[in-house]
């Protein structure tokens, strides 16, 4: 791992900002939510969710063509600031410190009363939806609040000792939910995780929990209950490292989970037999082997110009931090981001270098899609790649952390196409997307927005957007 004190040029506008936040001292973080503690440290099945067995069947992947491929340029920013496509429309459901409303937040200002019993928290990042048997969705969002052992992020000569001050400190950071009706009415609002550090992304199981993955470098997977106010499960099954995101596999039972480090791995967690039978509706997730990804024939370099053949071997000490524990023949990637698994292709970003990956599971091969360094005129919108969602007709969404503040789709013949631009908060960046069930609402942060005090929003400390598209699209 090389080392230094200088702040690397590829860092995007969230490790700038956690570097200024240890800098200027927790002085900032808002009064309630020091009160955040614990975090239970058992295992076994998080009750309360409705389990859904196997993922409903999508289209042949020769015969997608893209929910978003015809929609046209975008146009002004509306009265929140966001610039889409003719038809498209915006609205505001949560914003730091503040209680959520029923009807969404208003453009005016701060509204008394509200939803839940307490305010939305900071740094909104990775988020997911899951169905209530009303009809309506519940939106769980991770909050990014560092902690000590991000020191170890931003400075990994000191990993070692941020880790270890960590496991004597409650963290700040959280997972919160909004339960919406099936008009889009916002009922409830509840905590489901607390006391952990620095969550950023993670995905919504098949059986309908919550993934949240903890992003320093003995970092943990939690798994969240989205059904009812409570506490999550260390998942230690699933590695410590630097957690970004996680996608699961159901068919072939099997998670892939991306490492934000600039010498980062990506990894597959293989469970035992006991842990998720054939035909068993989950993973127990106590219980399984960690690999890390080798990229044969020409490398890491050469898969940008095709895909190269690899394989997987067992991580070395499994329960210990990853970043002492690296594998040579493993290799690297520069800043693990979003991960997604979508009929038979694992596609995942990494932000040091600006690149889309997609892992072909039945070949075992890997290639670049995009790479913003080759990128093409009209190709060339995408930078700050983050997050990802993947959509049924095979549109690869990625949320900008930095760049344009814009949501980029490719589309499955690979050009590219803005979706919608985040104006007036250059300090943020977008994540959580998530879907409604039904597919007409499309939900994401600006993770560090916030009210501008005149009726509109600039740089703060996270809001939640909604975007409703149009009939028949």
């Amino acid at each position: 791992m090389k080392k230094s004190n200088k702040l690397p040029e590829n860092w995007g506008r969230r490790e700038v900002l956690r570097s200024i936040l240890f800098t200027a001292g927790a002085a900032s973080v808002p009064t309630w939510l020091a009160g955040c503690v614990g975090g239970s440290s058992s295992s076994g099945p998080v009750a309360g969710a409705t389990p859904s067995a196997t993922p409903p069947p999508v289209p042949d992947t020769k015969q997608l063509v893209g929910r978003f491929a015809n929609i046209g340029p975008l146009g002004a920013p509306d009265v929140n600031g966001v610039r889409t496509p003719d038809g498209f429309s915006t609205r505001v459901v949560a914003i730091n410190g503040e209680l959520p409303q029923p009807g969404g937040m208003s453009v005016a200002g701060p509204q008394t009363g509200g939803i839940g019993n307490r305010p939305w928290h900071i740094f909104p990042d990775g988020a997911g939806v899951v169905p209530r048997a009303n009809g309506g969705w519940i939106y769980v969002s991770n909050s990014e609040v560092p902690g000590v052992g991000s020191l170890g992020f931003t400075f990994p000569e000191l990993a070692d000792v941020a880790s270890a001050i960590e496991e004597f400190t409650p963290g700040l950071a959280q997972v919160g939910t909004l339960v919406f009706d099936p008009d889009g009415t916002i009922v409830d609002s509840y905590t489901i995780l607390s006391g952990t550090t620095f969550n950023c992304a993670g995905c919504i199981t098949p059986w309908q929990t919550w993934l949240s993955c903890e992003e320093f470098p003995n970092g943990q997977v939690w798994e969240c209950d989205p059904y009812q106010p409570g506490e999550g499960l260390a998942r230690p099954t699933l590695g410590f490292f630097s957690h970004e995101a996680i996608a699961i596999d159901a068919g072939n039972r099997m998670l892939y989970l991306t490492e934000d480090m600039p010498d980062g791995r990506f990894y597959r967690w293989l469970p035992d037999p006991a842990d998720w039978p054939e035909g068993a509706e989950r993973a127990a997730l106590q219980a399984g082997r960690l690999q890390v990804l080798c990229v044969d024939g020409d490398g890491v370099a050469g898969a940008v110009n095709g895909p190269q053949p690899i394989r997987w071997v067992d991580a070395r000490n499994p329960h210990e931090p990853q970043h002492q524990n690296r594998l040579p023949e493993s290799s690297e990637f520069d800043g693990g981001e979003g991960v997604w698994y979508f009929q038979g292709i694992v596609y995942f970003a990494t932000k040091g270098d600006d690149r889309i990956w997609a892992i072909d599971v039945a070949a075992q091969t890997i290639e670049v899609i995009y790479d913003r360094a080759t990128a093409q005129a009209p190709n060339d919108i995408l930078s700050g790649v983050d997050n990802l969602f993947v959509t049924a007709q095979g549109d690869v969404l990625v949320a900008e952390d930095g760049g344009d503040m814009q949501v980029v789709v490719i589309l499955p013949d690979r050009t590219l196409k803005p979706l919608l631009q985040v104006t007036g908060q250059d300090a943020s960046e977008i994540a959580g997307i998530a879907f409604s069930p039904d597919g007409r609402r499309m939900y994401f942060s600006s993770d560090r927005g916030g009210r501008n005090g005149l009726g509109g929003f600039t740089n703060g400390l996270g809001m939640i957007y909604e975007l409703m598209l149009p009939e028949g699209l």
